[in-house]
C-alpha cells in the first residue's frame, strides 16, 4: 500500500524531493503560504491536497518533511510535533535560534512527536555524534563555494564577489553566528554543531573560491576517540545554486526509510 507524506514548502528542493520520491510513497499533502497555493494547484496532481495550515490535514501522514527554509519551520514545526507526528528537518540553521529550538523540543515532548535532524549537505554526522559520547575537544568547519553561491547573502557586503581572484575567507566565527547571518548557505554549520559541540563552541570559516563550481565542506574533529577529517565536494541543485543536491537527497533518504525494514 502506498504511504503518503506531507511536505512543507515546494521550492527547488521540494520539487527535487518530489521528483525522486521512491515508489510506494506519494505526496499526500503540501503546506504552502496562501499566496503560492494557486500556482502549485496547477502543477500538482489532484490527489495532492494543498494546505496553508497543518490543522487542515484530514489524516495522519507517514512522515512530514520540511523543505521550506527557516520561516517555514518556524511557522509549522510546532503544529506538526504537537500532533505526535515525525518531522524531518533539513533547515537546521533555524535551530541556531535557541528560543525556536526549545519551542520545537517542548512541542515534541508534550505532543509525543519526534524531530528528525537530517544530515543535509554533509557527511560524517553519525561519526561526529558518536564521538561526542566519549568527549570532543574541538570541531572546526570550513565551507568553500563559488561566488554565485554567496550571491544574495551578507557575503556581498563583506567581499566583492565579482572581483575576487583567489580563494578568500570572508567570515570566521561560531556556528551560531554563521547560521544566523547566512541562513541560506550555512545549514551545515548548524548541523555539525548539533551533532558535536554546540553552536558556540563549533568554529566556522566561510570562503569564496572563483575557481570552483562545487561546494566544498571540510570538518576536523578531535576528542577522546582520536581525530578525523571529512572533506566533501558537493554539487548544487541546477535550479538553485544555494541549495546542495545532497541536502535534497538526504530528504529522499528519510522518505525511503519508511519503506525499508533495515534502516542505515
Amino acid at each position: 500500500m502506498t504511504q503518503r507524506i506531507m511536505m512543507i514548502g515546494y521550492g527547488a528542493m521540494g520539487r527535487e524531493v518530489h521528483r525522486l520520491l521512491p515508489e510506494g510513497l506519494s505526496l499526500g499533502w503540501l503546506v504552502l503560504p496562501e499566496v503560492d497555493i494557486e500556482k502549485a494547484t496547477s502543477e500538482l496532481p489532484s490527489n495532492t491536497k494543498i494546505l496553508s495550515r497543518i490543522d487542515q490535514c484530514d489524516a495522519e501522514p507517514s512522515l512530514v518533511v520540511e523543505c521550506a527554509g527557516h520561516p517555514g519551520l518556524a511557522a509549522h514545526g510546532e503544529s506538526v510535533l504537537n500532533r505526535g507526528w515525525t518531522l524531518a528537518v533539513v533547515s537546521i540553521g533555524a535551530l541556531a535560534d535557541p528560543a525556536l529550538y526549545q519551542r520545537l523540543r517542548q512541542a515534541a515532548v508534550h505532543g509525543g512527536g519526534r524531530m528528525q535532524i537530517l544530515s543535509g549537505a554533509v557527511a560524517g554526522m553519525d561519526g561526529l555524534a558518536s564521538a561526542r559520547e566519549g568527549g570532543l575537544t574541538s570541531v572546526t568547519y570550513e565551507a568553500r563555494k563559488a561566488p554565485k553561491s554567496w550571491k544574495g547573502s551578507p557575503a556581498e557586503s563583506m567581499i566583492d564577489l565579482d572581483a575576487v581572484t583567489e580563494a578568500t575567507a570572508f567570515f570566521e566565527g561560531s556556528a551560531g553566528e554563521a547560521a544566523h547571518q547566512f541562513p541560506a548557505n550555512a545549514n551545515v554549520a548548524a548541523t555539525i554543531a548539533l551533532c558535536g559541540l554546540g553552536m558556540d563552541a563549533t568554529r566556522v570559516r566561510l570562503m569564496v573560491d572563483p575557481d570552483t563550481q562545487c561546494n566544498t565542506h571540510r570538518i576536523h574533529a578531535v576528542g577522546e576517540f582520536g581525530e578525523f577529517q571529512v572533506e566533501m565536494h558537493g554539487n548544487p541543485l541546477a535550479s538553485n545554486p544555494k541549495t546542495s543536491m545532497l541536502a535534497a537527497l538526504s530528504v529522499v533518504r528519510a522518505c525511503r526509510q519508511l519503506l525499508d525494514p533495515v534502516v542505515l
